[in-house]
């Protein structure tokens, strides 16, 4: 059977995106501090000339225009969204999506649906879900683990964030197989998105059985709980409630907006989670003193995004002629933002190269910034720091395993660690 007639399991479907955002065997650290440092502005498309991975524009966009290294000015351009959209993204990656992405809305559209989604997502609504979360990764993941004194902690990695995000998302707790089905079709989507057409052959077909499965899926939750009017805690039932200057979401838009969500509620968890584990595991004296004081772990999280952040670039467009950094822009054109450069940029952060928790509070760009910062960050924040103390409590004296390969965080966009083998007593 080929692979475009059977659908791909949560694992095959997770590193069929990991080798979709590999790209070229390069030091992207090196080549972006070289591009700071010497052309801070550069005329010309950085991610297609040298790393050779997707953007959320899709195949078919104009290459980016202009490449930009410097935090001051990627800053610039994500906290200006009037100047610099995001729209073209419907035709990329939202295509996959009816266009109903927020990640591809501009303007008013993006402030309504925005103020709709918004209020589902804030640490208060978030801190209320924490005891469900760190029921799932204890009693669920962790504690049937201990006895084992090994493993590749990313076997953890990739399906906790998955678990506990679909339960907070109102989906069926009881059946662990739908899930992970669910969970494979959204990785699905983002594998989709190819460079090369014989891939895009391969997984086009899949994508496209994807997004109708999981649309029906979720459609038919969605359904169930309107007729029930639930007044319930879980994400579907607080959009089927939600309301914003008189206005509601229908069943088709609560189905889609839920949908668009599903490839980044594991994703982008399980790659930090990775990075996290790796940076730690490597720094057995910086491990002891998170153990100690746990208070730690949310700067510990901070300073993994800012020094290795999964989306290392963000692409907008040009909505008019505008000048960056000395080099003038035209209306139209695609801009790209390198968000893993900037986080390493010696003008804005001390020493940006060593992993430092006790460095001076600063906005990283790890979950982008401005109107378009990503609205799930504070429940990914939660479900890590429930997997990084579950760990610290369950797993004595954990520390990376002699006998196996170290880990190593990689990936051109998508960055993290494929495997991070530990042993504990």
């Amino acid at each position: 059977m080929s692979l475009a007639a059977q659908e791909l399991d949560i694992e095959a479907a997770y590193h069929a995106v990991s080798d979709t955002y590999l790209g070229s065997d390069v030091d992207i650290h090196g080549l972006c501090r070289d591009k700071r440092h010497n052309e801070p502005v550069m005329q010309g498309d950085f991610v297609d000339t040298y790393l050779k991975v997707p953007t959320n524009a899709g195949a078919k966009a104009a290459k980016c225009a202009v490449t930009l290294f410097k935090y001051k000015d990627v800053m610039t351009v994500l906290r200006d969204a009037d100047t610099f959209t995001s729209g073209f993204i419907a035709e990329g990656l939202g295509a996959f999506f009816d266009g109903l992405i927020i990640l591809a809305m501009d303007g008013e559209q993006h402030r309504r649906t925005r103020a709709l989604l918004q209020p589902v997502f804030m640490p208060q609504t978030v801190n209320e879900w924490r005891p469900e979360i760190d029921r799932v990764i204890r009693e669920e993941f962790l504690l049937p683990m201990v006895a084992d004194k090994k493993a590749n902690l990313m076997d953890f990695g990739l399906y906790f964030p998955i678990r506990a995000m679909y339960a907070l998302m109102g989906f069926p707790a009881d059946d662990p197989e739908k899930f992970k089905k669910y969970a494979s079709w959204a990785l699905a989507l983002v594998a989709a998105n190819q460079i090369d057409p014989e891939k895009a052959k391969i997984y086009g077909p899949l994508a496209g059985q994807a997004v109708k499965s999981l649309y029906d899926a979720i459609k038919e939750i969605v359904v169930r709980k309107r007729a029930e009017d639930t007044q319930g805690n879980d994400l579907i039932s607080r959009l089927i409630n939600a309301e914003y200057e008189g206005r509601a979401l229908d069943d088709h838009e609560v189905t889609t907006f839920v949908r668009s969500l599903l490839p980044a509620a594991g994703e982008t968890t399980t790659r930090t989670f990775s990075s996290v584990m790796t940076l730690l595991l490597e720094r057995p004296e910086l491990l002891e003193r998170v153990r100690n004081d746990r208070s730690l772990i949310g700067k510990l999280i901070d300073e993994t995004v800012r020094y290795e952040p999964v989306a290392t670039f963000k692409v907008r467009q040009a909505s008019k002629d505008v000048e960056i950094g000395g080099v003038m822009v035209p209306k139209g054109s695609m801009v790209q933002c390198m968000v893993i450069s900037a986080n390493r940029d010696d003008e804005a952060f001390d020493n940006p190269d060593a992993f430092d928790l006790d460095r001076k509070a600063r906005p990283a760009l790890g979950f982008g910034f401005g109107p378009h910062m990503c609205i799930g960050q504070f429940v990914a924040k939660v479900e890590l720091n429930s997997a990084i103390n579950g760990i610290l409590d369950l797993f004595p004296n954990i520390r990376l395993d002699p006998d196996m390969p170290a880990p190593k965080i990689a990936g051109a966009q998508l960055r993290g660690a494929k495997t991070v083998h530990a042993i504990w007593d």
